[in-house]
């Protein structure tokens, strides 16, 4: 068994229920934050869109140098889709493209110099792609919870839905 065909499964899995999420992001509330230090519901919603297509092109090279990141609001809803969309495809074509070998090659994350990480392009997959994609995604699901809009089954049943219904 190769390593990219059960990430590719868990990414296109994963992307439907993500769908299921930002569908209910709300238009007219793409500004709203919960905190002042918190991105906005646009910002998170297009975050959680683009992810799989960010992570893929921060490790299409095996040497990265740091570099500041600002993350844009959705403009509107209606992007959000398409964005993931583009996103899962960008991210299905990297871990063909890389294969065994290249999922297995050690990439290095570094800053002026200073290497701040170093393992296997594998590893930055799992953790950042895929992981730190569902945390976000759990993320959503309280601003959602917060603004009193109906939050959609992910693993189970919530409060609103359940698809053993």
């Amino acid at each position: 068994m190769t390593l990219a065909p059960p990430l590719i499964d868990e990414l296109t899995r994963e992307a439907a229920t993500t769908r299921r999420v930002l569908d209910r992001v709300p238009d007219d509330r793409l500004s709203w934050r919960p905190h002042p230090k918190s991105m906005s519901l646009g910002q998170l919603a297009l975050h959680i869109a683009e992810t799989p297509s960010q992570i893929a092109a921060l490790l299409s090279s095996l040497q990265v140098e740091a570099v500041p990141f600002t993350q844009a609001e959705a403009a509107s809803t209606a992007e959000l889709g398409p964005s993931l969309d583009r996103s899962v495809e960008a991210a299905t074509n990297a871990l063909s493209h890389w294969g065994d070998a290249g999922l297995l090659a050690e990439w290095t994350f570094s800053r002026g110099g200073r290497t701040l990480m170093k393992l296997p392009r594998l590893a930055m997959v799992r953790s950042i792609m895929l992981n730190h994609w569902y945390h976000h995604r759990g993320q959503l699901l309280v601003y959602l919870r917060l603004l009193d809009v109906p939050v959609p089954f992910v693993y189970g049943p919530s409060a609103d839905e359940s698809p053993f219904a």
